[in-house]
């Protein structure tokens, strides 16, 4: 099937698209969607193929003219080209003319059919774990700049000036394997807290729930749906995250900081932990994580989605292209830094501070006591302690991930279907 001899679906077969402007045939050179399928399409774009195809084919393979049309195709592929259709040819992906346009911003929401489901659940898991392979360093000095001068004066020495002297005082004191401390329970609290996470706001994102029924999209419905997911994912990977902040506040006595815990390492810790304190001790500070994920994940999935949105409307990349992602994951990742970081550093202290033989905490007796005691000991300033480590993180964690994530979720859409 051939651009200039594209059909309608459901309508008159003698019906014919006029041929966009310069029509000619181009091969694509992706990485799977060869030969006589093409992936889907952004609506309001026709790609240019070699092959021809017809409906009926396209039809059998369970996508169709719907999903040439409507569906997300991963358009930063290399070989890839596309004429523009005029507004009276676009389709939904149902057979019939698009309500929404892309540059009103009026687009649909997502093709269910190629977003949500349970892949959604591993794709976010992976997404995350490939962003916290590439950012586990900075996790580290993150971790370790918020125990710093712990409930005392600002006066007095400071291991960690900044993130570049951080990161060699680390090296050179504990080796530079140490840059990666923590990495096995920081893979695994991805895996099931991001997976968690991404994958239900997902479902919601595919099931029309952070859009308005016209179609624009719902910044408070974005909050709420990523809050919730957040609050979820941060409960199930807690008990990872509290053997990941022990592992990695461990150092070198010259630059300790905080409670030294002196595990050997993740199976270790979990055993440990549970046989002195039991299952309650597993989620030991899940309390402070709660509040700190809802925050960060509703700042983080919310200001995305709108910064896309914003960004598709501008054109100022191409549609659908990895830019898009990259400006949006950007732009969040401030935000997410600023409203993130008081609660970052009482989720820390928290989990990191000594107990006693029953459990209960030496330092703190709940989120707001760490608060309270932070601000009275070390100003309030003392609750953004860290922050340029924590946006060195969360800035190229938040682009990474939710770029994989985007990028996965589209690739999946191309060669998952099948």
């Amino acid at each position: 099937m051939r651009c200039g001899s594209h059909k309608r679906p459901g309508k008159d077969p003698g019906a014919q698209l006029p041929a966009p402007p310069h029509t000619h045939t181009h091969t694509w050179k992706g990485l799977g969607c060869l030969g006589a399928t093409p992936p889907p399409t952004t609506e309001g774009t026709l790609s240019l193929w070699s092959s021809p195809l017809s409906t009926a084919d396209t039809t059998q393979r369970g996508r169709g003219l719907r999903g040439m049309l409507a569906g997300d195709a991963p358009h930063w592929l290399p070989g890839r080209q596309e004429a523009r259709l005029p507004a009276e040819h676009r389709w939904a992906g149902n057979g019939q003319p698009s309500g929404g346009d892309l540059e009103s911003g009026s687009s649909p929401g997502p093709d269910p059919q190629t977003r949500g489901g349970g892949m959604d659940f591993a794709l976010g898991g992976l997404a995350a774990c490939g962003a916290c392979l590439l950012t586990n360093p900075l996790e580290v000095v993150k971790t370790r700049m918020q125990l710093q001068g712990e409930l005392q004066p600002r006066a007095g020495a400071r291991p960690y000036r900044h993130v570049l002297q951080a990161l060699a005082a680390i090296a050179r004191a504990d080796g530079a394997t140490a840059l990666q401390r923590g990495l096995a329970p920081a893979l695994l609290y991805q895996l099931a807290m991001n997976g968690l996470r991404l994958g239900i706001y997902g479902l919601a994102e595919s099931a029309g729930c952070t859009r308005h029924p016209d179609g624009h999209l719902s910044l408070p419905r974005c909050a709420i749906a990523a809050a919730l997911a957040g609050v979820l994912g941060a409960v199930a990977g807690s008990p990872l995250y509290l053997v990941k902040t022990h592992i990695q506040a461990q150092s070198a006595a010259e630059i300790a900081v905080g409670h030294q815990h002196q595990h050997q390492g993740m199976v270790q810790a979990l055993r440990q932990i549970w046989r002195a304190q039991g299952v309650a001790g597993l989620w030991r500070g899940a309390g402070s994580a709660v509040p700190r994920v809802a925050v960060g994940s509703a700042t983080q999935l919310s200001t995305f989605s709108s910064a896309k949105d914003i960004v598709d409307q501008l054109a100022v990349f191409p549609a659908g292209g990895w830019q898009v992602a990259l400006a949006a994951g950007m732009s969040s990742s401030v935000a997410v830094a600023v409203a993130m970081t008081p609660f970052d550093v009482v989720s820390t202290r928290l989990y990191n501070q000594p107990v006693g033989p029953r459990g209960q905490g030496l330092l703190y007796r709940g989120v707001a006591d760490c608060f309270a005691s932070t601000v009275r000991a070390e100003g309030i300033l003392g609750l953004y302690k860290g922050l340029g480590a924590c946006y060195f993180r969360m800035g190229p964690h938040t682009v990474l991930s939710l770029l994989f994530w985007d990028q996965l979720r589209r690739l999946w859409a191309c060669y998952g279907q099948r």
